[in-house]
């Protein structure tokens, strides 16, 4: 077989751009190093230069992941100056990410959650709620939102929307479009922190 000439930090993204792919086809478990050198026409040993072994692998792709992820999240959170149009495209962009990525949202919350997880992984998994809460604070600061505490309010928005994303990317919505219930899901959370309800008084 011969090598694909890959430069210099190309042969790691080809890596786990094929790694995400082979998780959405065949689950963590159709994961092999080996394989994947086939898969991106390279020697066998090649992947061991990026990653010593399997487990490495994947904590990369779920650093890669919530990498990807957080973009959308961010470009979404920017997208306007519309305060709860952006929450809504904030919610949207969170769901259309597990609906597409299903496999590889479990993968990376699995390992973020895992006792051995990196300081990186942790906090680079924690960068979507912090979106939100910024967000939450700025409404709050131009009248909008009801005073509460942000951290509390974005963990119940995260809780939520998380909630939706699996039913969504599990097809489990009982024949609701994922538009229509990220739309009810959002509308009922900023209802209800405009409104100002007990979760919201939390300090």
């Amino acid at each position: 077989m011969t090598d694909q000439p890959y430069h210099h930090g190309k042969l790691r993204e080809a890596l786990l751009g094929r790694a995400m792919e082979t998780i959405e086809e065949a689950g963590v478990d159709g994961l092999s190093l080996r394989q994947l050198a086939r898969d991106v026409n390279v020697s066998h040993g090649a992947p061991a230069k990026h990653f010593r072994d399997k487990q490495a692998l994947i904590d990369a792709v779920a650093l890669a992941g919530f990498e990807s992820m957080n973009r959308r999240i961010l470009d979404a959170a920017q997208s306007g100056e519309d305060l709860r149009e952006r929450f809504v495209k904030v919610g949207k962009a969170y769901v259309d990410f597990a609906v597409e990525h299903p496999a590889l949202l479990t993968v990376m919350y699995s390992t973020k959650h895992h006792p051995d997880s990196s300081e990186e992984l942790r906090s680079t998994g924690v960068q979507g709620i912090h979106v939100a809460r910024a967000m939450i604070a700025e409404a709050q600061q131009a009248g909008v939102l009801a005073a509460g505490d942000p951290e509390t309010l974005a963990m119940v928005c995260f809780v939520s929307l998380h909630g939706t994303a699996l039913l969504a990317a599990g097809g489990q919505l009982d024949g609701n479009s994922v538009e229509y219930v990220v739309t009810a899901a959002t509308d009922t959370l900023w209802a209800g922190m405009a409104a100002g309800v007990p979760a919201a008084q939390l300090n």
